[in-house]
């Protein structure tokens, strides 16, 4: 599948590499040596050097990290989080986003480099930017400090995330 080039994205290819640069960034990535790449009236292909498995499933990931690579430099990633239970709250301060997450003492978590985390209400945490696995590794992240338990479904959930909750115990 061909990979196309919205107006504004830059591509360039060198031996070992592409950078790519649009509006919001610019990234660069590492082409596997067993895949060429062609680009060609705003659209890159991708084919395998050899006949090989391995040649054929790397060519398909590299077509998609170029993919995403193609979209987070024009339009960019976000992924929200909520936070559910009582007193749970979330607040930016500077490069930190501090956590009130039922614990005797509240979590400050560093925001890495190229990731801007917003909240818009106190329950709520929206994580973007331009590198797709970056973007979900900080979210992940920072719902590994209170994931949902399967009880009450208090904790840090994904935006649309739906937890089953189990019966209590009877007695």
């Amino acid at each position: 599948m061909p990979v196309e080039l919205p107006k504004g994205i830059e591509i360039n290819q060198s031996p070992t590499g592409i950078v790519i640069k649009g509006p919001k960034g610019e990234m660069i990535l590492e082409l596997n040596s067993e895949v060429t790449m062609n680009i060609a009236d705003n659209v890159a292909t991708f084919e395998p050097k050899s006949g090989s498995r391995f040649a054929s499933a790397v060519t398909g990931t590299m077509r998609s990290l170029v993919n995403n690579m193609v979209v987070g430099v024009s339009e960019g990633f976000e992924r929200k989080l909520e936070l559910v239970g009582v007193g749970y709250r979330a607040k930016i301060q500077g490069k930190k986003l501090n956590l009130t997450l039922g614990f005797s003492h509240p979590v400050n978590y560093d925001v890495p480099e190229g990731i801007t985390i917003d909240t818009p209400s106190q329950t709520e945490i929206v994580v973007k930017g331009i590198d797709k696995q970056k973007v979900g590794q900080v979210a992940a992240e920072i719902r590994h400090y209170r994931p949902p338990e399967p009880y009450k479904g208090k904790g840090v959930r994904y935006a649309g995330e739906r937890v089953v909750l189990k019966e209590a115990k009877k007695k």
